[in-house]
């Protein structure tokens, strides 16, 4: 055919684009958000990270979104919303019209502008309903404690990720072919992002640790963004998952780090050099009181770390006696051997003896 009409065919495939799954947690400690009312709003900052999500979004039609709230006593979903539980007379859990006298089909107050893409209509709507509900039901009591819950943000975006690749898994999977967690992970690019505001809590690094190990065994990178405080434990975990941490010099410039540092996936990072944290704090927090020390005692069976030893020098999580050798014991302290002194004869008859100096006592000429 081609030297009948002198032109070249190509076999043209459709590949379907692998969707591209973007876990957000944001960090809403009220105390330190108090802190940056001045700089930067709450609100100003989850407006930013709204753009940012658009953005994501618009990159493909494939692509997913997952927002979560690390919040000071609890981690709360923020999109997709948890649905509206069933009405008493069942209206909700059916597709039937509720006879109420009122147009369901009538537009109502709060529809969306029609220069507003639906979508992103839809997760500004549910973003701001969660944090208002949020806000709201935050007591007086919720104030005394200055830390969130990190470690259960992370395990929720894990879980939903787990959760999105094995759906995916079952649509594409032929009927006979058995499920398997790895594969159905490598069909989902998923990566966790963080805008933290809170310094890391000591309490939190075992279960924060382990969530981590969890993300970087499934080849999830996890992102960071730092607007203020000390985040240690983010800055390993970056460091673990081959992610991104960023200590922002100008939290104004939220919108700027978040599109130019962590628009590109993990696929794409490949392509670029991203931008990378000259140091890492690579401390760890002791199991025993929970304080992140420089230099303690680790057990060799469970990799238990302890600041001191602990009481009969057995570790508190397996029980196994530690072998700490001569630690403690007081040092054997060797006295001085005195050196022997030479006696010279002189031509007088007397003895001198020289005590090693290099040179005698001057005389006066």
């Amino acid at each position: 055919m081609n030297a009948v009409d002198a032109s070249d065919h190509y076999e043209v495939s459709s590949h379907e684009a692998t969707p591209s799954l973007l876990s957000i947690v944001i960090d809403t400690n009220p105390r330190a958000w108090a802190a940056l009312n001045d700089v930067l709003p709450l609100s100003k900052a989850i407006a930013n990270v709204l753009v940012f999500v658009n953005a994501h979004l618009a990159f493909s039609n494939a692509n997913q979104v997952a927002i979560f709230a690390s919040h000071s006593n609890r981690a709360v979903w923020l999109y997709p919303a948890k649905p509206e539980p069933a009405t008493a007379n069942g209206a909700a859990a059916s597709e039937d019209v509720a006879m109420t006298g009122v147009d369901a089909f009538a537009p109502t107050p709060n529809q969306s502008s029609a220069n507003k893409f639906p979508q992103f209509a839809q997760i500004e709507s549910a973003v701001m309903s969660s944090m208002r509900k949020l806000v709201d039901a935050t007591t007086e009591a919720d104030l005394a404690c200055t830390t969130t819950q990190l470690s259960g943000a992370l395990t929720l975006a894990l879980a939903h990720i787990n959760k999105t690749s094995l759906s995916l898994n079952e649509t594409n999977k032929a009927p006979d072919v058995p499920r398997s967690t790895s594969s159905a992970l490598s069909r989902l690019r998923a990566r966790i992002f963080i805008l933290s505001v809170s310094d890391s809590e000591p309490v939190q690094y075992i279960s924060t640790m382990n969530a981590v190990f969890a993300a970087a065994h499934s080849q999830i990178p996890i992102d960071t963004l730092a607007l203020s405080g000390d985040a240690t434990f983010l800055q390993q975990a970056s460091y673990i998952t081959d992610g991104t941490f960023m200590q922002a010099a100008s939290p104004r410039g939220l919108l700027s780090y978040l599109m130019f540092a962590y628009a590109a996936d993990a696929e794409a990072r490949s392509s670029l050099i991203p931008p990378t944290h000259h140091t890492v704090d690579f401390r760890a927090a002791c199991f025993c009181h929970g304080r992140v020390v420089d230099t303690g005692f680790v057990c060799s069976i469970c990799l238990s770390i302890f600041c001191d030893v602990p009481e009969g020098s057995e570790c508190l999580t397996c029980g196994t006696k530690l072998s700490l050798g001569s630690y403690g014991a007081k040092p054997a302290v060797v006295p001085r051997r005195k050196k022997k002194k030479k006696r010279t004869v002189l031509a007088n008859g007397h003895i001198r003896e020289e005590t090693g100096s290099a040179a005698g006592t001057p005389r006066p000429g």
